[in-house]
């Protein structure tokens, strides 16, 4: 069968840089750092006391009060975004088959706030379990594409992805495929997160996966430099509104880009350490090349997962150099993790509206808080070092990685007839 074609036509984005897309936007090329001191929780204790906040996120603006009681903020997140994404894209559900319009959502942890919230009144009570009867629908990572399916009324495939960091890569994945074989016309996807609290920071410096540049928050999430300690939690979430091209020039949509291919690969490795040589890396990118149809000469920016971590941008930089060839040192690269923080599951959805975004407007975002070259990395790699970079943007390609050995990576190109 012929394989339908696949289009962007909605965008949402709420993150540590901008509550919006076009705030988002601006922020990734102006080299905004979203870092701070953490205020959620007193982090006198903690080895690290900053992070990617959401700034002046009120859910109530939003969303009904006792709604939001009712919400753990992974998924106040996940609403809010889409509401943006579907004004963006000029839906009315009312007049589509929705039983043809699905929901396929990411996150890597869930509710974290509310079990850990749950948890502790319970081993601080005298052993009655006073549970909140919306706890474990709090929880639970596939309530957002149920809460999502309930709000427009949308009747078509809803289920949620769990691949740690990859995880809302994997959701755009399965959405693209699932219309490209014509088993649906549109269908959101994304990802949230919300791990800014003591259980998911103290959980992470456990690991010593987090920086610790407690002096110097705004530049501690140093994808490539030579003195990078970690990388910096953030939180947020990105909707993707994909949609089946001569559906969506029937109902005259704005079109952002085309989604061209997606690449799966594991590892095979350690629970947490990438591999060494970044072979899981190279073979999810070669992947997705072949699924898009496309050689290295095709691609001209890799947002990467750069992490800012020891282990992980050497890995990754090694396996672009491995798979391109030549071809590497013609591409642009960046870390926009060095502003917006590490939103986990929320990461793939986030930078590929980066991707997207760039490939419409030829121009990529930085690397920002780059001070010292690092000998491990090649020279010749063009890491979009601090300021961001004007070029011809035929396809981007978007990396992200989680723990377990999950490798994620999507291609979009500009739309053309």
């Amino acid at each position: 069968m012929e394989l339908k074609r696949v289009v962007v036509t909605g965008l949402g984005a709420l993150t540590p840089i901008g509550n919006t897309v076009p705030e988002f936007w601006d922020s990734l090329l102006k080299g905004v750092s979203g870092a701070g001191p953490i205020t959620g929780f007193d982090t006198s204790k903690f080895k690290t006391k900053f992070a990617c906040e959401l700034k002046d996120f009120k859910p109530e603006e939003f969303l009904d009060r006792k709604e939001v009681r009712k919400l753990d903020p992974f998924v106040q997140y996940a609403l809010v975004s889409t509401e943006e994404a579907v004004k963006d894209g000029n839906f009315d559900f009312s007049t589509l088959d929705t039983n043809r319009i699905g929901v396929i959502w990411g996150s890597g942890i869930g509710g974290f706030k509310t079990f850990q919230d749950e948890m502790k009144n319970f081993f601080l009570g005298d052993g009655t379990p006073r549970i909140n009867p919306f706890f474990i629908p709090k929880v639970i990572i596939d309530i957002v594409p149920g809460h999502l399916s309930i709000k427009y009324g949308l009747r078509g495939p809803n289920f949620a992805t769990v691949s740690a960091c990859a995880s809302s890569t994997n959701a755009m994945i399965d959405a693209f495929n699932y219309i490209r074989l014509d088993m649906c016309d549109i269908i959101i996807s994304g990802g949230s997160e919300a791990i800014i609290n003591e259980a998911g920071i103290g959980g992470f410096n456990a690991m010593h996966a987090l920086s610790t540049r407690n002096d110097d928050p705004l530049t501690a999430s140093r994808p490539f430099d030579k003195d990078r300690d970690g990388f910096v939690a953030g939180e947020g979430a990105g909707t993707i509104i994909l949609e089946e091209l001569e559906h969506a020039k029937k109902r005259g949509a704005k079109i952002y880009a085309e989604i061209i291919g997606g690449g799966m690969s594991a590892d095979a490795n350690h629970i947490t350490a990438p591999h060494p040589q970044g072979l899981g890396a190279r073979m999810v990118m070669t992947n997705a090349l072949r699924d898009a149809k496309l050689t290295t000469a095709d691609i001209d920016y890799i947002n990467v997962h750069g992490t800012s971590t020891p282990l992980g941008d050497i890995s990754e930089s090694k396996a672009i150099v491995d798979l391109f060839g030549e071809d590497a040192y013609k591409l642009n690269i960046s870390s926009t993790k060095s502003m917006t923080g590490h939103l986990l599951g929320a990461a793939g959805a986030v930078e590929a509206i980066t991707c997207i975004l760039s490939v419409q407007n030829d121009i990529v975002p930085p690397t920002i808080n780059h001070f010292t070259d690092d000998p491990e990395f090649d020279s010749k790699l063009n890491f979009t070092f601090n300021s961001a970079q004007k070029r011809p943007i035929r396809a981007a390609l978007s990396n992200t990685f989680g723990f377990g050995g999950h490798n994620a990576s999507v291609i979009f190109k500009k739309y053309e007839e």
